[in-house]
């Protein structure tokens, strides 16, 4: 999977945990099965309570598939960040938020991202390809159906 791609699950995956049971065949890592509305509903106010990252509901989307709902992300960001240990700057660091969502943020994986995502600039300037990297994300979370303050956009 592409590194926009774990980046995108594990924001979009948070937000439909809601609606997965504990023990249910869904995962937020990608693998698991779309769920109707009414299952969903069904078995949501169990696994609402179980799920740490739970929080924004009523997501109901599959791996590579349009979205059904719009994600909140920086709803569920700010939620990952109050659970966490350490005190990461996601709003403005492509690393912290990297970190925030358990990822690789290391500088190889960034210049990976930045060619994932078609940066022209020169990937030896880090700090101008990380401003570039953060931007980009949270344009392309909004174009996957995302809800991204312009605030975050830049």
């Amino acid at each position: 999977m592409s590194i926009f791609g774990k980046i995108k699950s594990a924001i979009f995956g948070s937000a439909k945990a809601a609606e997965v049971p504990a023990g249910g065949a869904a995962t937020s890592a990608g693998g698991g099965q779309q769920r109707s509305a009414a299952e969903a509903a069904a078995s949501g106010a169990s696994a609402a309570g179980q799920q740490q990252s739970a929080g924004v509901g009523g997501v109901s989307q599959a791996p590579g598939s349009s979205p059904i709902s719009i994600v909140d992300v920086e709803a569920v960001l700010t939620k990952l960040s109050a659970s966490n240990s350490q005190k990461l700057d996601w709003r403005k660091s492509i690393v912290d938020l990297m970190k925030l969502l358990d990822l690789d943020s290391s500088l190889a994986a960034r210049k990976e991202l930045a060619h994932e995502l078609k940066y022209t600039g020169d990937t030896n300037d880090s700090a101008s390809m990380n401003i570039w990297l953060h931007k980009q994300v949270m344009q392309k979370l909004a174009e996957s159906g995302g809800k991204v303050p312009d605030s975050l956009k830049h």
